[in-house]
């Protein structure tokens, strides 16, 4: 690894990508993307620097975090489309989810599914939890798989890209990430709020 400085959570992964290389790529990639937080974002930026020092190779970098974010996200949605329904059911009353709300859900991923599956990728919270709420929410499954696929190239390709090119500058790059990262966050709830609220205009115009 170059000598450059690492800011903190990409400095505290070293040691782990310097003894397990891809392995740990693919552990915490997929970990992250199935529903159990873990630094899989922060190790992938990682993993493209270390590709840029020659450490790594980028191609590999990228088929293997491509195909565990793939898979991660697979396992949320079986396990969504298994279980999470009968959970909804049984204890969602506590959470204010009612039946009622869930079909409302499932309205709402039945038109907007692809894109939420997609773009979660780039929102923590969100990249955990899509693949579990598009199987909970009975999401097809050829179609999640479209989306999934598209929005695990797509993440994987920005960061790896992002990490690769940034190499010594990385500190700077993530600093900025960071603090734009809420603003995401703030927009594309302001995006989904918007689609809902255009849905129930629409359905009170038909009655």
């Amino acid at each position: 690894m170059s000598a450059a400085p690492l800011p903190g959570p990409l400095a505290a992964l070293a040691p782990l990508l310097d003894d397990y290389g891809y392995l740990a790529v693919a552990v915490l990639v997929l970990l992250d993307n199935c529903g159990i937080p873990a630094p899989g974002q922060t190790v992938l930026v990682l993993a493209a620097v270390y590709a840029g020092t020659g450490h790594l190779s980028l191609a590999a970098v990228i088929a293997v975090a491509t195909a565990a974010a793939v898979l991660g996200n697979t396992l949320g949605y079986l396990i969504g489309r298994t279980g999470g329904r009968a959970f909804v059911h049984r204890w969602g009353r506590y959470v204010m989810l009612t039946p009622a709300r869930m079909e409302r859900a499932d309205g709402f991923f039945e038109r907007h599914g692809g894109k939420v599956v997609t773009v979660a990728r780039f929102v923590d919270g969100l990249r955990q939890t899509s693949g579990i709420i598009a199987g909970t929410t009975g999401m097809d499954a050829r179609r999640f798989t479209v989306f999934n696929i598209l929005g695990a190239v797509l993440w994987v390709g920005v960061w790896s890209v992002a990490g690769y090119l940034a190499g010594a500058n990385i500190g700077t790059v993530y600093e900025q990430v960071v603090r734009y990262q809420l603003w995401l966050l703030i927009g594309l709830g302001a995006a989904l709020l918007a689609a809902l609220v255009h849905q129930l205009l629409r359905r009170r115009a038909r009655r």
